[in-house]
């Protein structure tokens, strides 16, 4: 019996941490730090993936850092983004999903891919003439992954979850995404021939 209630209290004790995290008054807070802890977890993944194939000789910690800040940013974006759009665009009939879905696509996505370079451009002094460059190399990499990967997670995402848990789930199935972003910004350059 006493196993059975102090399980009953550890279920009770995490759903009130739940509804406390994702309440409003903590919501912009919760969005964030996932972002930031998923975005961290990604550029990891990919930094011990390339070690383990001999492209990397260590972990970078300062990488680690600048791809959670870049988590960051774009956990602010989409935070306000989801919230702006659920506000304007009540509903989830079919059209509603599929206007959400196609406005994400055009509008944010661009702007995530954008945030994410400039915000790792100013981490790394990177000079503006070497990121736009940089961005003209990987931006369609990344814009066309958006397309492939996010068209069916959003449906499920607008049609099915409420507002306040749209960034955790965004957030989890990036964590895949995050792995292939930090794969692509950090990877080797292609060199043009002369």
């Amino acid at each position: 019996m006493n196993i059975a209630r102090g399980l009953n209290l550890v279920f009770h004790r995490a759903g009130t941490m739940k509804d406390k995290l994702f309440s409003k008054k903590y919501l912009f807070y919760t969005n964030v730090g996932i972002s930031i802890s998923l975005s961290a977890t990604g550029d990891i993944l990919e930094q011990h993936y390339e070690i383990l194939k001999g492209e990397w000789n260590a972990w970078s910690p300062l990488r680690t850092q600048h791809m959670a800040i870049s988590g960051m940013t774009v956990g602010i974006i989409c935070h306000h983004w989801y919230n702006f759009l659920d506000a304007r665009m009540p509903g989830k009939t079919i059209g509603i999903v599929l206007k959400k879905l196609v406005l994400d696509q055009l509008i944010c996505s661009p702007l995530y891919i954008g945030v994410f370079f400039l915000t790792l451009g100013i981490l790394e002094n990177t000079t503006w003439p070497d990121l736009k460059a940089e961005m003209r190399e990987k931006f369609h990499k990344l814009y066309l992954a958006e397309w492939i990967i996010w068209p069916p997670a959003q449906i499920f995402n607008f049609y099915f979850l409420p507002t306040r848990f749209r960034v955790l789930y965004d957030n989890t199935i990036s964590l895949g995404y995050d792995v292939y972003t930090s794969q692509v910004k950090h990877g080797k350059q292609v060199k043009p021939k002369d």
